[in-house]
């Protein structure tokens, strides 16, 4: 077989401190809280050491945010617009920097940091910079007004994307921010922070606070935080609602889901391997979105599933700095111990269970591309969300049942529909209990599109025209 050589990207490019403060009012400033370590998943090397922010730290962040409201709103979008659009450069400039630092700090593979989120993350910046000037016209009604302070929670799976997510619609409605990056992912949104003092955005419009459960919960909850934004796990989305209720706080939630990938009998088979590989593997499945739940034409299922593990085994699973590199490594020790925990019970409860021939590497936090057949609705690992890559496959006759399969989830974030006949997919969009819905394709973003949930799954939209709505006073 064809071997692949060695194509490493170079890390020189990235400048890593031994040490990182909180970003607060435009300075980096040490944080009051004790440190924590930030480590590459991929050789469970310590990156850097990083601070922690106290509530009494976040307090000082709310408060440069208040403090930068009063100009930053005032000022004409047409002038917003300039600094998004100086950020959007700015990231394209440096996006090799901030594709590398990424895939060391979050362990996904350094072609996707590269290809897939760092143009998105600049995509956003620029769209939203091209709507600064125009929230007149977005259908909210004349002169839409700006909410205050943003708090915003991020992920780790996602870390710099998601960060352009919130603080791209924030900043062009008129909007200043604190935002809080995942423990283990902080170091790209502490580079961000440069970037942001390289624009010359004004002190206090964008403040970063680092930190473990504790620091985003002093966002959250801080009495002059007027919007919260969180994408994560269902389980904190929960506790973020039940804090927030009769605050008065505007609230969108991204939370966790546990899409159904369909594919009819008349689908193209290879077409379809392809995006059920893109829908459950990209991104070692760490995505909320991903396809996790294959539904398979009991016609077919044979031929794709003998398609599907072909392909898989030509997956390359190793160094996520290589960029011949499909798996890269999962996130962190916890998350390793989820997947591998709810496949033990997958397998107790009676599915087949299947991975490529795959050596791991031994050192990090490896897991194998996984199928599992024989699953019924019942099984936990047809219910709960792995984040992980692993896929579990069921099979319907008709397309009412598998409307049913689909749809019977306690999320609803997306779904997959693979099918030749058009009148079919919008027969299946018009039914599915998703709040995207992808035909003969998966895993496709556009920052013109909006993104959520429903259920389990969230609430309000991120994206698009959807997304300015939950940033303004209307």
């Amino acid at each position: 077989m064809f071997e692949y050589a060695p194509a490493p990207e170079s890390r020189d490019i990235v400048d890593i401190k031994p040490s990182y403060g909180l970003f607060i009012d435009g300075e980096f400033v040490d944080g009051t809280g004790a440190p924590f370590k930030t480590i590459n998943p991929a050789t469970e090397e310590t990156l850097a050491e990083v601070a922690t922010a106290s509530g009494e730290d976040v307090d000082r962040a709310v408060r440069a945010a208040r403090k930068a409201f009063g100009v930053w709103s005032a000022m004409p979008g047409s002038e917003r617009a300039k600094y998004l659009f100086r950020i959007a450069r700015i990231i394209q400039e440096r996006s090799r920097e901030l594709a590398v630092l990424e895939t060391l700090d979050n362990g996904k593979p350094i072609r996707e940091a590269r290809d897939v989120d760092l143009p998105l993350v600049a995509a956003h910046f620029f769209y939203y910079a091209g709507w600064a000037d125009k929230l007149d016209y977005a259908g909210y009604g004349p002169g839409p007004k700006p909410l205050g302070v943003a708090g915003q929670v991020i992920p780790w799976n996602f870390p710099l994307l998601m960060l352009a997510w919130k603080i791209a619609p924030a900043l062009a409605c008129g909007n200043t921010v604190v935002l809080k990056p995942a423990e283990t992912t902080p170091l790209t949104a502490l580079l961000f922070a440069e970037i942001c003092r390289q624009a010359e955005l004004p002190p206090g419009v964008v403040n970063i606070v680092t930190g473990a459960g504790e620091t985003g919960a002093a966002v959250v909850n801080h009495p002059d935080v007027n919007k919260v934004a969180f994408t994560g796990s269902t389980e904190v989305g929960r506790l973020i609602a039940r804090s927030v209720a009769g605050s008065g706080k505007k609230v969108t939630l991204e939370l966790g889901g546990k899409a159904a990938n369909v594919v009819f009998d008349d689908a193209a088979i290879d077409q379809a391997v392809e995006g059920i590989v893109n829908g459950i593997f990209f991104n070692q499945g760490h995505v909320c979105c991903a396809g996790s739940r294959l539904l398979v034409q009991e016609s077919i299922a044979e031929e794709l599933l003998e398609s599907l593990k072909r392909r898989l085994s030509l997956l390359r699973l190793g160094d996520p700095m290589d960029k011949n590199t499909d798996i890269g490594a999962i996130n962190s020790s916890a998350q390793l111990a989820r997947v591998r925990e709810l496949s033990d019970i997958g397998e107790a409860e009676g599915a087949e269970r299947w991975s490529p021939a795959c050596a791991l590497p031994e050192r990090g936090f490896w897991f194998p591309p996984t199928i599992f057949t024989g699953v019924a609705q019942s099984h936990r690992i047809a219910r709960d969300e792995v984040f992980g890559p692993v896929l579990a496959m069921l099979t319907f006759r008709t397309p009412a049942e598998a409307v049913e399969k689909a749809n019977n989830t306690p999320y609803g974030l997306s779904a997959g529909v693979w099918t030749e006949k058009g009148s079919r997919i919008l027969w299946m969009a018009d039914r599915l209990r998703a709040g995207v819905v992808w035909a003969n394709t998966f895993n496709k973003f556009d920052p013109a599109s909006p993104f959520g949930g429903y259920k389990e799954s969230g609430y309000g939209r991120e994206g698009g025209r959807h997304g300015l709505e939950a940033y303004l006073d209307v």
